[in-house]
């Protein structure tokens, strides 16, 4: 309870501390609660053994300039198992502008005697490397002096950190990985990357020999953007089928399906529809995920792992 207490603090100082600028720039995917290492360092090696997943994202489909963003990460906890490693890497397309983070990530652990739970602590570091064409840009101004040329492989430097707590059927974490706010042009003092601030919490409850409910969240914060907040169930059926649903407030209802094809092997779709006025000018987003955990040790995975 204590360590609830304390990450709960650490969620008012970010909510307190994210008051005042410029527009929300990171992807976000319906199925994030398995994308956590991309907004979470101290997510890295949580899984016990080594994991790689990878996310593709066609955001508004039939709207031109849509996002379309990729992800791909690996982690794995250290033969001494309080440390993890990983590494994400990112495509983010939209408009004229094109993305591509790399970041490391690090995490130490802290076991408890008296329970299960365990403390994670996590930094990210790493690039951006951003490129901008102005000939997808119109403008009423082709003389404007941050319009007259391209930006190519614009190198902005960047780290993180967060906390997460879990257990076997809960988890909470609280993060902030990307805390420079620098120019995507190195000529503007408005046109930044914005620092976000994450939260996110969830947990298992079984329903029945065959059944689990597994609910989560994620509340995002950006400068100049609205709150963002997802909220998500999966039925989880036999430890082989997850059917979800999403609704992220203000802004979209989705829904997931997901199969564990062996113990190691998960496929998973999406699809999610806006509640805006723009959902008259798109045909939806579309998601697919593919996670395999690498067994090195003879006993194999020992109970399912749901987040």
């Amino acid at each position: 309870m204590k360590t609830i207490k304390f990450l709960a603090g650490c969620l008012t100082l970010v909510l307190l501390g994210s008051t005042g600028a410029t527009a929300q720039q990171d992807p976000h995917y319906t199925q994030y609660f398995d994308n956590m290492l991309f907004i979470n360092p101290a997510y890295a090696g949580s899984r016990g053994m080594l994991n790689m997943t990878g996310i593709h994202r066609e955001q508004w489909v039939g709207f031109d300039g849509r996002p379309r963003s990729s992800t791909f990460s690996i982690h794995s906890p250290l033969s001494y198992e309080s440390i993890g490693l990983g590494l994400t890497a990112v495509n983010d397309n939209i408009g004229p502008m094109n993305q591509t983070m790399f970041y490391a990530d690090a995490s130490y652990t802290v076991k408890f005697k008296n329970h299960r739970g365990k403390l994670a602590f996590g930094v990210k570091g790493g690039i951006n490397l951003i490129n901008i064409g102005r000939e997808g840009l119109n403008t009423d101004n082709p003389n404007d002096p941050k319009l007259l040329q391209n930006i190519r492989n614009n190198i902005n430097p960047n780290f993180g950190f967060g906390i997460y707590y879990h257990t076997p059927g809960f988890f909470i974490g609280v993060s902030t990985p990307k805390l420079l706010e620098r120019s995507y042009d190195e000529l503007s003092t408005t046109n930044l990357e914005r620092r976000h601030y994450f939260a996110t919490i969830g947990g298992v409850i079984r329903l029945s020999d065959k059944w689990k409910l597994r609910p989560t969240s994620l509340l995002k914060i950006t400068e100049g953007a609205p709150l963002s907040l997802d909220l998500t169930a999966a039925a989880i059926y036999n430890e082989k089928l997850w059917l979800g649903a999403n609704y992220r407030l203000l802004a979209a209802f989705g829904a997931f399906v997901q199969v564990q094809i062996t113990p190691q092997f998960k496929i998973g779709v999406a699809s999610d529809f806006g509640t805006q006025r723009l959902r008259n000018y798109n045909n939806g987003s579309f998601e697919i995920m593919l996670s395999y955990d690498c067994l090195f040790k003879k006993e194999g995975i020992r109970s399912p792992r749901y987040f």
